[in-house]
């Protein structure tokens, strides 16, 4: 005879607690870098604490910066140069960058196939990469100074300077995507017969063009940047000039946020072209 027992299975909650999942290990480096950074912490507490602020009174400077950021972006204006003037100084400045990165393009894409490791021995290609990193450990100002010391202040130097860390740049971005092309496809050409050259306008160029373009505009940009800042610095023009002038000699921030609203509008309109250019590569 089966009797139907009414038992159930009591579970006691005690026996089976669940982990505790610590999200954070603790580690020396975790130590360290706490450590590190608490002490920063320290140093700039007493640092802003112990400041001379030199009878400036805090009121009064945030004040007075209110009032210039007013000017500058309120109440822009030409000034007394004039708009032509400044879009005059704008296209140098942008057509130095454009100059400077077509000369880096070439150059860089000669040397990036060169350097590439599917395409020719290591010891070339290594010598090549280990230049171009300490000519892009310098930052441009740097070179475009050293060239300065060579040829004199001016739009020589600032060429000299931007082209050379243009070249080291796109050296490394055009060389790491050439070594991302399937090697099955680079050896088959070479099966067959085909030339060094030819392989590379037959099957990397076609096959990176898009990556080319979106590297070569994005240094334009880094280029006008810096051509925008040594303009002043070395002589240059353009409108990094005017820029200098403007807020540090005549001291007309209405003129200051004109020139700072046509370097932004440039640079937008960079990034567009930019844009439209890399979808019709990828389209096709």
């Amino acid at each position: 005879m089966i009797s139907n027992s009414d038992e159930r299975l009591v579970v006691d909650p005690n026996d089976q607690q669940p982990k505790k999942i610590r999200l954070h290990e603790a580690s020396l480096s975790r130590y360290m870098i706490l450590s590190v950074l608490s002490f920063l912490t320290l140093i700039t507490i007493y640092t802003l604490m112990n400041l001379d602020a030199a009878g400036v009174k805090i009121g009064s400077a945030v004040h007075g910066l209110m009032m210039t950021l007013r000017q500058m972006f309120l109440q822009p204006s030409a000034g007394s140069d004039g708009i032509v003037l400044l879009l005059q100084s704008l296209g140098i400045s942008l057509l130095l960058s454009i100059m400077t990165t077509v000369i880096g393009a070439v150059i860089g894409f000669v040397l990036a196939v060169f350097a590439s490791k599917n395409l020719t021995n290591a010891y070339l290609g290594g010598g090549i990469r280990i230049i171009m990193a300490i000519i892009r450990a310098i930052p441009t100002i740097i070179w475009v100074l050293i060239f300065s010391i060579v040829c004199g202040l001016g739009t020589n130097a600032a060429v000299l300077g931007l082209s050379f860390h243009s070249v080291a740049y796109l050296t490394k971005a055009y060389s790491e995507s050439i070594e991302e092309i399937d090697q099955s496809t680079i050896e088959a050409l070479k099966v067959t017969g085909s030339k060094f050259w030819v392989v590379v306008f037959q099957a990397i160029w076609p096959t990176i063009i898009a990556s080319l373009v979106s590297w070569t505009f994005i240094r334009v940009e880094i280029n006008f940047a810096n051509a925008v800042a040594v303009g002043a610095a070395a002589g240059a023009g353009g409108i990094g000039y005017q820029l200098f002038v403007s807020s540090g000699m005549s001291f007309d921030f209405h003129e200051v946020g004109m020139i700072v609203y046509l370097v932004i509008v440039a640079t937008l309109l960079l990034e567009f072209i930019a844009v439209k250019l890399r979808k019709a590569y990828i389209v096709k």
